[in-house]
């Protein structure tokens, strides 16, 4: 199994086109010592050919380029996306959607509840319709008891886990989500065993999740807010982190506490805000993070679990 970062940082970006927050302004001037980063999207492969692209980040035509594998150029059109898959369905998961419109249609897998938001408020499965049948919508059930295969990587196998976290201004659950609104993925590479939690979107780790974080060799979660009420802080929005449906890594309870617990040999945020001050490779908290063993995803990373040398 390989994994691959096309985009890391929350919606927006990093720097984000209208911010300038100490990160923002810092990074344009050149004092900041950081990596600009799209939005959170992360590609998957048994085969390191055919590629499962976990949520369609606006950002989407530029990590498509920056990645050769996905464009393997083996006919005159041709892609190495087989199937999409949505945690969610928020603006900066789902907007891609639109850019790869050239190339339907194309397998969507998602959950009952993004699906009625992709086709009402914010109608993307609808609209989409016009370009060569539109998105095939291959259903997600959020259980526990229901693994599942997608066809381009047989040898991996997902189990979608409901997260408790909140659905998008759109949805008709806004601040009422129900399970299936966010999902985390666990990936079981059955070949060699290995095992990826991915989680861009935590927004409260109950025991459900915190058992299957255990299970995994690689974490890959949530890590937008330092401090919970950080945006407030720094005067560029009103919401919490947790009213956003993200933990702040700081703080009793914060997900440095968490990943303390869990015995993964690898722990990585992604989804990092443009606030979040461990964008900073030189500041206190990005040492923090250092400290426990947590490391900070970067477009263009790559996980290669795969065994080979």
């Amino acid at each position: 199994m390989q994994i691959h970062v096309l985009g890391s940082a929350a919606g927006g970006g990093f720097p984000q086109w209208n911010c300038n927050c100490a990160n923002c302004a810092g990074f344009r001037s050149g004092t900041l010592n950081a990596k600009a980063r799209t939005q959170s999207s992360i590609a998957v492969s048994e085969d390191g050919e055919h590629w499962i692209l976990f949520n369609a980040s606006p950002d989407i035509r530029a990590q498509l380029a920056s990645f050769d594998a996905m464009q393997p150029a083996r006919a005159l059109r041709d892609t190495g996306i087989d199937a999409i898959l949505l945690m969610d369905s928020q603006v900066d998961h789902t907007t891609g959607l639109l850019s790869l419109r050239e190339g339907l249609p194309i397998d969507v897998w998602c959950t009952a509840q993004v699906h009625e938001d992709l086709s009402g408020g914010f109608p993307l499965f609808r609209m989409l319709e016009h370009w060569n049948g539109g998105l095939n919508w291959q259903p997600i059930e959020a259980t526990e008891q229901v693994p599942f295969t997608i066809p381009c990587a047989p040898s991996i196998r997902l189990t979608a886990i409901p997260l408790l976290s909140n659905a998008p201004p759109y949805s008709p659950r806004r601040d009422n989500p129900h399970p299936g609104d966010n999902i985390g993925v666990f990936l079981e590479d059955i070949c060699t065993g290995q095992t990826v939690l991915y989680a861009p979107g935590l927004g409260e780790p109950d025991q459900r999740i915190l058992d299957w974080m255990k299970r995994a060799d690689v974490l890959l979660v949530d890590g937008t807010v330092w401090h919970d009420d950080e945006m407030i802080r720094q005067e560029v929005g009103t919401k919490t982190g947790q009213a956003m449906g993200h933990l702040a890594q700081f703080g009793p309870g914060g997900m440095i506490e968490v990943l303390d617990s869990m015995p993964a040999e690898r722990k990585i945020l992604i989804h990092i805000n443009n606030t979040n001050p461990i964008l900073d490779e030189d500041s206190s908290e990005r040492a923090e993070l250092l400290r426990h063993g947590i490391d900070v995803a970067w477009d263009g990373m790559h996980i290669d679990l795969s065994g080979q040398p």
